[in-house]
């Protein structure tokens, strides 16, 4: 009896300590050799004043409920080089790719860099720390919402803020 209860306690807490890893620790696990990073701040400085392309590399159903203001969809698991490409034709443009934390973004910004694109940055916690830092999000009619789409229970603990959304 006593070496399934260890084992259970093993595996209970492997589960809490991989609930305890920080987003620096899951965006250094996942994005191997990352894109550069920009921060929710300075993103939010240079959109309110500059002119910068922001791309939303989740899928459209995420992307309708809840998305940053003035980011066009580019989707994931479809992402269009031919497309993009043909939409963006200066190689310098400034471009800002999110995802919901930063790990399906590097995967594009990484895809952008190899097209030829130069000034490429992946926000760093995505949209989910966007609303974490009291920013606004729109919905697929570009009204403010406070609903966000979170992809899964999984991927929700690092939404703080807002309705949390599955699909």
């Amino acid at each position: 009896m006593k070496p399934y209860i260890v084992l259970i306690t093993i595996i209970f807490s492997l589960f809490a300590v991989n609930a305890q890893v920080s987003l620096d620790e899951l965006l250094k696990t996942n994005n191997i050799n990352p894109v550069a990073y920009i921060s929710i701040e300075e993103l939010r400085n240079i959109q309110l004043s500059d002119s910068i392309l922001i791309l939303d590399s989740r899928e459209a159903s995420e992307y309708n409920v809840s998305h940053i203001e003035s980011a066009k969809f580019v989707g994931f698991n479809k992402f269009s080089k031919k497309y993009f490409d043909a939409q963006v034709s200066d190689k310098d443009t400034p471009i800002v790719v999110y995802c919901s934390v930063g790990i399906r973004s590097d995967r594009i910004s990484k895809k952008l860099q190899k097209m030829g694109y130069t000034n490429v940055k992946n926000l760093y916690g995505g949209i989910f720390e966007w609303k974490n830092k009291g920013f606004p999000i729109l919905d697929s009619t570009n009204r403010e919402t406070e609903n966000i789409h979170v992809y899964s229970k999984i991927w929700s603990k690092w939404s703080l803020k807002g309705v949390k959304v599955y699909e």
